[in-house]
């Protein structure tokens, strides 16, 4: 099969095509060189029919031939703001070097203690845009504690990570509170009141009702990708476990979309809250997209070919079912690609190795449900592959989140019947 594909075309200023148009039938382009083929795979047909909803053109943007993706002028420097010198080293051996957008405007606002609504594409810096502040707020009041709640334990592990190279010579504790693993270790951290709690509702719950976690001592609450714990059918627990907060606390809420009911929680859960958005689209305009058609052709013979492209480096597939993911990831294996695979039927502690492996470079190819889409953030990801069509749109702009990211450019592609 030939390796060469010619890109297919959208708008003149490399934007996708809205509208309701789609593509397939006679006269149609073929994007992606027009690669035919799909397997007659079991659920291929019936999980297409269920995306059907979603205009394929949206899955297609591509960069305009010498395109400059505008640069972005911060208002201010790490050294600008007011915090702890010991994070500004933790910053500077981090390596940043000046604050993106989100982290420009929010972390000003959150040193004066104000609530925020923070709207933002992912890959954009939310993490450090409160994590920076909330550290310098613990360090100058030592009694302050702080939940970062999460919608998945990939995301709350992440969080965890970034927390410790912030907060290197603080003196300062954590803890990551997450289902899929043993309680016990979290109970005993839990117990020696740690500054910060990072985790996900359920097993936040689990130890309020084992009355472990006590939030009246909790005067902080950041409630990150909130839109997903909305969609994940986190609302009630995410109320119950803030109506046993304090009512006078300081409250971030970062979310990549903004629905009527996110609307309605922000009223119910800030006060006077400063909004800031920095999304420009919903889609990060580093990231090329485009679709693979696969009309008659094996699924996975197609799949074998853009993998064994070189430029095809570090590669994240998206499939729709554990089952599905497990069985593609052992047939790359078996084709003598270096692949994991990470979905609900894995252990919290399994996936947690197998993702640090694709970090490190020992994997060069990551299969992952759905599960994975929020909460990786890992670095030089040069592809998103959807092996199998995402159920929503906003699926889809998460999934595709995992690369493109800081600022780097990545291509995500998506495979059509």
């Amino acid at each position: 099969m030939s390796t060469h594909f010619r890109h297919s075309r959208t708008s003149s200023r490399g934007r996708p095509h809205s509208g309701g148009r789609r593509f397939g039938g006679g006269g149609h382009r073929r994007p992606y060189g027009g690669h035919p083929a799909y397997s007659n795979q079991r659920g291929g047909n019936r999980f297409a029919s269920r995306g059907a909803s979603i205009d394929i053109a949206r899955f297609i943007n591509k960069a305009v031939e010498g395109e400059i993706i505008e640069s972005f002028t911060p208002t201010h420097s790490f050294m600008d703001f007011q915090v702890d010198a010991r994070i500004k080293h933790n910053i500077g051996a981090k390596g940043y070097i000046t604050p993106t957008p989100i982290q420009d405007a929010a972390i000003p606002n959150i040193l004066e203690g104000r609530d925020i609504v923070g709207i933002a594409n992912t890959g954009t810096g939310k993490t450090g845009a409160f994590l920076i502040p909330l550290l310098h707020k613990v360090v100058n009041a030592r009694s302050e504690r702080v939940l970062i709640m999460v919608p998945t334990r990939e995301l709350a592990l992440q969080i965890e990570e970034e927390y410790r190279g912030f907060a290197t010579g603080l003196g300062m504790h954590s803890v990551c509170v997450v289902g899929g693993v043993n309680i016990n270790p979290q109970i005993r951290r839990v117990h020696g009141n740690p500054s910060f709690v990072i985790g996900t509702p359920g097993r936040i719950k689990d130890l309020i009702a084992r009355r472990v976690l006590d939030l009246s001592k909790f005067r902080t609450v950041v409630l990150d990708e909130a839109d997903r714990m909305l969609d994940m059918g986190f609302i009630h627990d995410m109320r119950a476990i803030l109506a046993l907060m304090p009512r006078e606390r300081h409250t971030l809420f970062f979310s990549a979309t903004l629905s009527r009911e996110i609307e309605k929680l922000i009223g119910d859960f800030l006060n006077d809250p400063v909004r800031i958005s920095v999304k420009t689209g919903d889609t990060a305009k580093t990231v090329e997209q485009d679709v693979v058609r696969v009309q008659g052709k094996n699924k996975l013979d197609v799949l074998h070919d853009l993998l064994a492209q070189p430029d095809f480096d570090k590669v994240l597939i998206f499939g729709r079912t554990k089952h599905g993911v497990e069985k593609l990831s052992k047939v790359l294996i078996q084709r003598g690609f270096k692949a994991g695979s990470i979905h609900g039927n894995k252990s919290q502690n399994h996936r947690q190795r197998t993702l640090t492996l694709f970090k490190d470079n020992h994997l060069r190819i990551l299969v992952a449900t759905d599960v994975a889409a929020r909460g990786i953030d890992v670095i030089g990801v040069s592809h998103v592959i959807n092996f199998d069509l995402p159920t929503t749109y906003e699926d889809y702009v998460h999934r595709i989140g995992r690369t493109g990211r800081a600022g780097k450019r990545g291509k995500a592609l998506t495979f059509i019947d």
